[in-house]
């Protein structure tokens, strides 16, 4: 019967002097020296202490996997296109296109964008949680303080709709590498150009005319890439309907051929597709030609260029709208 009563009140002192989760120090010191005082003294010098150090080690320890796993997910993210995008551009053109390495340095920058920034997110996190259990162990009331969190956080969700959105479309559009630093496109036929910078929340567009373009990436649908991998100048040329058309497609194709050779950027050999269309005023020829990325435009300007003095030359007429008018007198009244 003493036992038993002696191990209640000491059961009854540790929850008094300790808490309802007593601490080890806090118990062990109780039982020894039967001194409450000591008993508090030794937890909050030693105990806590101790209980708020193997908090920020394990903070830290957890930290540091996570931070290290990101890199490793990410890459496991986006390997599958870059290896489907890697093969399309061995079977286009493997010498002209992969000596460069630029897929691999624009994927090594996407991916080391991305981690930097869900890295510092991951730490923001750990670090808040970590704070909150050493508060907890300081005897700080953390309802409020969750309570208050919680509520913030609901109205910062509603207030911030649309930067959420903004950030996981820059997240998904650096993930699949849609577009880079460089880059022609044209997003939703709205607005096109060189691509000046993308962030997580915005992708700056520069327009021909030098206007610089802010789009937020949450209101992006859909996007035109005119120069990944590889591009394409398609030309269309017009010769006039007594042309002979196997004469006009040989001497485009000569000319186009010349290009291919003298020009490094030119990847594949011309194609003369044919007559693409009938023309209101000639017959309509396509040549198409596979250059590197953002250099169609610059080898179409050339080939226009070349083909426009070889037609001169070969009495080709490049047609101009042209109008047949009947005059009709009225008989005269005798």
């Amino acid at each position: 019967m003493l036992e038993t009563t002696f191990a209640a009140v000491s059961a009854e002192q540790v929850r008094l002097t300790c808490g309802e989760e007593p601490g080890w120090f806090c118990r062990n010191v109780l039982e020894w020296t039967e001194n409450r005082t000591l008993a508090d003294v030794a937890d909050f010098i030693i105990g806590k202490p101790l209980t708020i150090l193997a908090i920020l080690v394990i903070a830290w320890l957890v930290n540091r996997l996570a931070r290290r796993g990101v890199k490793s997910m990410l890459r496991t993210l986006s390997s599958g296109a870059i290896q489907e995008r890697v093969g399309a551009m061995r079977a286009a053109a493997p010498a002209a296109l992969l000596q460069t390495q630029e897929h691999s340095l624009r994927s090594e920058q996407r991916i080391d964008a991305l981690t930097s920034v869900l890295r510092s997110l991951i730490t923001f996190v750990i670090y808040t949680v970590a704070i909150f259990m050493i508060l907890g162990e300081l005897g700080i009331n953390l309802g409020p303080l969750i309570a208050g969190a919680g509520i913030l956080g609901v109205a910062l969700g509603f207030g911030a709709q649309s930067l959420v959105k903004d950030f996981l479309s820059g997240v998904f559009i650096l993930v699949e590498d849609q577009f880079g630093v460089g880059d022609i496109v044209d997003l939703d036929n709205q607005t096109s150009g060189v691509v000046d910078a993308v962030s997580l929340r915005t992708t700056r567009l520069r327009s021909v005319d030098g206007t610089l373009w802010h789009v937020p990436n949450g209101e992006i649908r859909r996007v035109g890439n005119q120069s990944q991998h590889w591009s394409r100048a398609l030309i269309d040329i017009e010769v006039a309907y007594d042309t002979d058309i196997d004469h006009a497609e040989a001497v485009i194709a000569k000319v186009a051929d010349e290009i291919a050779r003298e020009d490094a950027d030119v990847i594949e050999q011309p194609e003369v597709w044919g007559v693409e269309r009938l023309g209101a005023n000639g017959v309509v020829i396509r040549l198409v030609v596979k250059t590197r990325p953002s250099e169609q435009f610059r080898v179409s300007r050339e080939l226009r260029r070349r083909i426009k003095a070889v037609f001169e030359q070969e009495g080709i007429e490049i047609p101009f709208p042209q109008q047949t008018v009947w005059h009709r007198e009225a008989p005269s009244r005798a």
